[in-house]
């Protein structure tokens, strides 16, 4: 049996770190808004629930033990960091070749479908070495190993919540009408400048070390 004061101190941690996490820059918001600007709400909206699929997958690699070995092989720990990166820097790459629509800066872009907005958001979030190192070190350091598995899975669940309320959030605001219409001009300029984030970060990600 945990202590009451120590669970309730266990779970005040994981709500402000999660918090503080989410609001953080970082490609996850990059997709997001762009999406949101770019296509649609809708696009937005579903990158944000792919993003949230995508913490899962981290939670549940992390409480099955994984996330362990992940802390103790750098050689796996470097693997899918590259192979995050590289996802990161593939994406970016695609939106720098982005080129203006001649004579119709209203005329829509091509669609995005739904599972496509989906995947593109979990797979920005699962291949991120960022997100990695934060559920790994969460649960390594900040969560106990006598917390009941049936708590560590309500954590889970909220820090996946957490992104997607969040990420809904940035997708309503860079979906306004307002905003949309000031920026549907130079909307090939949006795709270049997300795509040249991207590109940094899966650099940035790529130098990333894994806390021992």
């Amino acid at each position: 049996m945990i202590p009451w004061s120590a669970s309730v101190a266990e779970l005040l941690a994981v709500v402000t770190i999660t918090l503080l996490a989410v609001v953080s820059p970082g490609p996850d918001f990059a997709m997001v808004t762009r999406n949101s600007l770019v296509l649609s709400r809708q696009a937005g909206l579903l990158t944000a629930i792919g993003i949230g699929g995508g913490v899962l997958v981290h939670v549940a690699y992390t409480i099955l033990g994984v996330g362990l070995l992940i802390q103790q092989s750098i050689w796996l720990f470097n693997a899918l960091k590259l192979v995050g990166a590289a996802y990161l820097v593939w994406l970016g790459f695609g939106m720098l070749r982005a080129k203006p629509v001649k004579d119709e800066p209203n005329a829509p872009v091509a669609a995005l479908s739904d599972m496509m907005a989906i995947r593109v958001g979990f797979l920005t979030n699962a291949l991120n070495p960022k997100t990695t190192i934060f559920i790994v070190s969460l649960f390594m350091q900040v969560v106990q190993p006598t917390t009941p598995l049936s708590i560590q899975i309500g954590y889970g669940a909220f820090i996946s919540a957490a992104h997607i309320v969040w990420f809904v959030l940035v997708a309503f605001f860079f979906s306004a009408g307002g905003v949309k219409r000031r920026i549907l001009r130079v909307r090939h300029w949006i795709d270049r400048v997300f795509g040249g984030m991207l590109v940094l970060f899966g650099v940035l990600l790529a130098r990333t070390s894994l806390a021992r």
